[in-house]
């Protein structure tokens, strides 16, 4: 039935039914039609319909309002539907309402799709992008969601609306490089009419009358477009729209704007006080931008912190941008902040990869596919990397071995000698004299060299550290009532700052002092919530932190958390790393640490319970049929439109939810480290799908120990077989055994008969790990009986699931077929996309085994594509029977590319079994091979 639905939101919202339009009743029932297809096959929620449907003040009828606009769907997309049966198109489930469509059922999403699809293609196929375009643009029936009213209908409205908009100037960009410039202008001159603000309709109209040998035209419209901006918002044309104007001038010599690609230009800006390093400059410059041949490939810049370091880099980069045109890519990595781990080699391959083009879908999870595909991308690129504040040289040599061309530029405190072709300039401190120009820069010439007594003091009292004599010399500029000799005196007199002042620190903590006391003391409210809020951000552990989680930690809300970390961002106490997320350098975190109030513990305790409340959620909009063991946590937490989006967020901020779990579950504080056990237990399903046993393992290990402390038998029940799963992950099964008999143990004890069902479907799974079959049979066995007296559906898919495995592994695939198919069969009932999953691709194994290669490869198909929507890394098993079952058809070619993936996934996961069984699975492929060869 559902297959013959069809929903469409771009322009008034109908649905087909099998040909036929549905009366879908009045304006707000079709509005939460829309809200539930966009996209279909998330939970909404009540609250959701209520804010969507009416705002902030719902009227007292609202709820049954909902109630009775669902009632009414339901009737109209399944008119045959008996009474008392329930639905299979809009189900209801915990909190809310599901539509069970695919995306592709409904036009918004569908339009979505093929515009991804277009930008794939990109220049390089354009006349299929163009194709693709023109059927995105042809869903289109009028203005979306017409005659709808609400928050969402008008937010939702004004997001699809400027989706046409950019794939209507994506078709146009295409015809351009196409060089259909005439039919470009047809579409264009109307574009412009609707939308007479968007400059780069203008661009794109004068380009494409200039291609068509329309140069007057071209001018015209230039000089039209130029009017309106300036008529209209007082503004002068863009660079794009002055370039495409030069362009017509000049004749077409010019290459034209719209053909050329985006060029990173990520350098932080050049500091204006940058004096001296005369030497210095110049040895770095000669390495960047030699007089003969390529720049050097490896330039690392050390030195102790404070040294000045990153300045150098940034400086003598922006010197030598012409040497790079095709841009420069900046990452801070973190390697000296105080407390926080270093950036992971996956997030720097991905800011890499990103800052050259590459999108999400594209970055492959593995760190050596990863940087495999940065090094490739970058043949024939002249391009400038800096990696600033590296931990040191293991951090980043996946991304060195780079083509010619391409320079990395690193920053570090650590040693980089023994890196291949790196050259390393070691930084000292500044010289008197020029430690003194850095003041007179910052301060003014006159002020300081009418001291020069009191001018050598103070640089000796910052020991030539740039940072301390950038914050002295900005302490003067903020006092220009104070001379000198009086910023002196007062450094001098703080006795106990002179001694840490000699190892450069101190001088740092001085002037963050008097700009700390120059918020708190200020008569403004917001410079003194920034005051208040810098030593709240120093109370988590992690690199950075979102508005939100700044919020939190203030118990404000998130626009004023915006407005306090913006004025600590203009008095330089925080640094936007990038937009909406906030790190404090290391040496404000040591300050602000000082400064931790009395009562820290609420803000820490919110913010915790922020990141739980937040990964929980995440985890059942990703997935809702996993069962969630974390406890239910109350409070605020991050709002998911769709699984996508809660999918994204996990992988976002992994690092920092990883983080504060270690943070929490190390604190000495009973309720702190409770919610750390909370948030490790939320992150269990991510983990899960993205393999990260390492994760897993060290929070979960933490985790039984703080519960095992408090006496919390029930959490540690659940920890045991979280560490138990996450040495499973990491390719050690028999070590998890004894964890899931603990479990077992407890589950028993406390007489939790979900638990123990649990924990032996766990214990199956283990033994099967280790192709120990004959010992996971009665395991599976009895959590089949277990859940079947207990009613518990998901134990009975997991079970059956494997027994299935486990009869296939045991070499009876007709015997495995039967539990494979009634799983697979309970899974599709009830929407579990997971265990449909995973049910198809071990009976893929199964009827390979029974001769149907064309069926496996069916299954295994559809296996892949439920995987990669719920985030779940493919298996080496997938590619191994993907690969058995093109060669039993003969597409030798194909399956030398799947046993090949099969080795490479095997070689990422470091997982001995897969790697013999995948290169067993590779030597039949090019052995048969061989022997079509021989016969042709």
């Amino acid at each position: 039935m559902t297959d013959g639905i069809g929903i469409r939101l771009l322009g008034p919202v109908t649905a087909v039914l099998d040909g036929e339009q549905a009366d879908l009743g009045p304006a707000r029932q079709r509005a939460v039609l829309a809200m539930l297809a966009s996209p279909p096959g998330r939970v909404v929620t009540m609250r959701q319909f209520l804010e969507g449907l009416w705002g902030e003040r719902p009227p007292a009828s609202a709820e049954q309002s909902v109630y009775t606009y669902v009632a009414g769907l339901r009737r109209a997309l399944e008119p045959g539907r008996e009474p008392g049966r329930r639905s299979t198109v809009l189900v209801g489930e915990s909190g809310g309402y599901r539509l069970l469509l695919s995306p592709r059922q409904v036009d918004s999403c569908l339009f979505t799709e093929l515009l991804d699809e277009a930008r794939l293609l990109g220049a390089a196929r354009g006349e299929d992008a163009l194709r693709v375009l023109d059927q995105a643009l042809a869903l289109w029936h009028g203005v979306a969601l017409s005659g709808l009213a609400g928050p969402f209908a008008e937010a939702e409205r004004a997001r699809l609306e400027e989706l046409s908009l950019s794939a209507s100037e994506a078709r146009a960009e295409t015809l351009l490089r196409l060089a259909r410039h005439r039919e470009a202008v047809i579409g264009l001159r109307e574009l412009v009419a609707r939308h007479p603000l968007r400059e780069h309709l203008h661009e794109l109209l004068v380009l494409a009358l200039h291609g068509a040998d329309r140069q007057a035209d071209a001018l015209l419209a230039y000089e039209r477009a130029r009017r309106t901006l300036d008529e209209e918002l007082g503004v002068l044309p863009g660079e794009g729209l002055r370039a495409a104007h030069r362009l017509v001038l000049s004749g077409g010599d010019e290459e034209p704007p719209s053909a050329r690609p985006a060029v990173p230009r990520q350098l932080p800006r050049d500091l204006i006080g940058f004096v001296g390093r005369s030497q210095e400059v110049a040895r770095l410059r000669s390495l960047l931008a030699p007089q003969d041949g390529p720049p050097h490939p490896v330039v690392a810049v050390s030195g102790p912190p404070g040294v000045g370091k990153s300045a150098l880099a940034v400086h003598v980069g922006h010197m030598v941008e012409d040497r790079f045109p095709d841009g420069q890519l900046a990452i801070g990595l973190r390697g000296g902040t105080p407390g926080v781990a270093p950036m992971p080699a996956h997030e720097i391959a991905a800011r890499l990869l990103r800052g050259i083009g590459a999108s999400n879908a594209d970055i492959p999870v593995d760190v050596d596919e990863a940087a495999a595909m940065w090094r490739s991308r970058l043949h024939g690129r002249k391009l400038l990397v800096l990696l600033d504040d590296a931990a040191g040289l293991a951090q980043i040599r996946p991304f060195l071995g780079t083509p010619l061309g391409v320079t990395v530029l690193v920053t570090s405190r650590e040693s980089f000698t023994a890196g291949d072709d790196c050259v390393q300039l070691r930084l000292r401190p500044l010289p008197g004299p020029e430690a003194a120009a850095m003041l007179s820069t910052l301060a003014g010439d006159e002020r300081v060299s009418a001291d020069a007594g009191h001018t050598a003091a103070l640089v000796g009292l910052c020991d030539g550290l740039p940072l301390a004599l950038r914050i002295a010399g900005a302490r003067l500029a903020d006092h220009p009532e104070w001379t000198v000799g009086t910023l002196a005196s007062r450094l001098t007199d703080e006795r106990d700052r002179l001694r840490e002042l000699t190892a450069g620190d101190l001088a740092v903590r001085s002037s963050l002092s008097g700009s700390h006391t120059g918020l708190a003391t200020s008569p403004r409210p917001l410079d003194r919530l920034a005051a208040d809020a810098l030593p709240l951000l120093s109370l988590l552990n992690v690199p950075d932190v979102t508005l939100e989680v700044a919020a939190t930690l203030l118990g404000t809300a998130v626009e004023e958390a915006r407005r306090a970390l913006d004025r600590l961002a203009d008095a330089h106490l925080v640094e936007e790393s990038e937009p909406g997320r906030y790190q404090l350098h290391d040496l404000v975190r040591l300050f602000a640490g000082e400064l931790r109030p009395e009562d820290w513990k609420p803000p820490v305790m919110r913010a915790l319970a922020y990141f739980a409340a937040s990964a929980r959620l995440a985890s059942v909009v990703v997935d809702p049929h996993r069962v969630q063991l974390a406890r239910h946590v109350d409070g605020p937490a991050h709002e998911f439109s769709t699984a996508e989006e809660a999918q994204g967020w996990l992988l976002q901020e992994a690092h920092v939810l990883n983080a504060a779990a270690v943070q929490a579950l190390g604190s000495a504080d009973d309720e702190i480290a409770e919610l750390g056990v909370t948030l490790a237990f939320a992150l269990l399903w991510h983990q899960q799908r993205v393999h990260d046993g390492h994760d897993m393992l060290t929070l979960n290990t933490m985790a039984l120990r703080v519960c095992e402390r408090l006496g919390d038998d029930a959490g540690a029940q659940i920890a045991h077989g979280h560490v138990a799963n996450g040495l499973r992950l990491t390719g050690r099964p028999e070590e998890g055994i004894p964890h899931l008999e603990a479990e077992l143990a407890i589950a028993t004890r406390l007489g939790d008969g979900f638990g123990q069902m649990r924990v032996l479907g766990n214990l199956s799974n283990a033994y099967v790990a280790k192709q120990l079959y004959e010992q996971a049979l009665p395991h599976a066995e009895q959590q089949l009986a277990v859940a079947t007296s207990i009613g518990s559906p998901v134990g009975v898919r997991f079970a059956c699931l494997m027994l299935g495995t486990i009869h296939q592994g045991m070499g009876h695939p007709a015997r495995a077929r039967d539990p494979l198919e009634r799983a697979l069969a309970a899974a599709r009932e009830s929407g579990d996309t997971t265990h449909e999953a995973h049910a198809r691709a071990i009976l893929s194994q199964v009827v390979l085994d029974l001769g149907d290669p064309e069926l496996s490869l069916e299954h295994m198909s559809g296996a892949m594509k439920l995987l990669e929507r719920t985030g779940y890394r493919f298996m080496v098993e997938r590619f191994i029977t993907m690969s058995r079952a093109c060669r039993m058809l003969g597409r030798l070619e194909e399956a030398l590319s799947h046993a090949t993936g099969a080795v490479a996934d095997a070689d990422s996961w470091g997982n001995t079994l897969w790697q013999r069984q995948a290169e067993a699975e590779l030597a039949a492929v090019r052995e048969a091979m061989g022997a079509a060869e021989r016969e042709a």
